[in-house]
């Protein structure tokens, strides 16, 4: 079993590291406003992959899955809000976003949420969850609980990557501290969060 849940691990790491929505989403908050603020992000979507992971034991993801309609409905309302945070930060004002210390303002719940509706509004992780942990599931184990154990493990490696990633962007945070650079930033991951809504709403699954 071991052995099964070593390879299966690996199997979701190297999918965990492949850069997608979250990143974007984590990459526009930390540069934004900061470490605190790209951290919060980051449990937003663990609470998001936790909460697909217990529809998926439970079995509800499976027919969300299976529904075409409820799967485009929920698909499209994903890319929707992909694209409005794409179209925030090619919109933010030069300086915007700034940390004010002592104030949370939108930093702190606004982060967190953020990162919940993202992952809450993907109906691809159903598809993910669904189609591949049960082939990844070692043996042993209940398929329920083979299942949940290999969701806690997404989310620790999902929460460890982007963590890092959140520390490697606050460490050149003087950097992106300047107009231009921010400018620059805003609207490259303005770009890529549409392009990524985009690529939500057109893609067949």
């Amino acid at each position: 079993m071991l052995t099964q849940l070593a390879a299966a691990t690996g199997v979701l790491a190297l999918l965990t590291v492949v850069p997608g929505p979250d990143m974007a989403i984590v990459t526009r908050r930390a540069v934004s406003r900061g470490r605190a603020d790209g951290l919060r992000t980051v449990g937003g979507i663990a609470v998001g992959l936790l909460l697909w992971g217990a529809l998926t034991v439970a079995g509800l993801a499976a027919l969300l899955a299976a529904s075409a309609e409820v799967y485009l409905v929920v698909k499209l309302a994903g890319a929707a809000y992909l694209c409005f945070l794409g179209i925030q930060s090619l919109r933010r004002p030069p300086g915007a976003g700034e940390e004010v210390p002592g104030h949370g303002g939108d930093g702190s719940a606004g982060a967190w949420r953020t990162g919940l509706i993202a992952n809450v509004l993907n109906p691809k992780i159903a598809v993910f969850y669904t189609g591949l942990l049960p082939s990844l599931a070692p043996e042993g184990l209940p398929p329920a609980a083979g299942m949940a154990l290999l969701v806690l493990v997404h989310v620790v490696l999902t929460m460890v990557w982007l963590s890092t990633y959140v520390y490697v962007l606050s460490r050149a945070r003087r950097f992106f501290a300047r107009p231009r650079v921010r400018r620059t930033m805003d609207r490259v991951t303005g770009i890529v969060l549409i392009g990524f809504g985009v690529r939500v709403a057109t893609s067949a699954t």
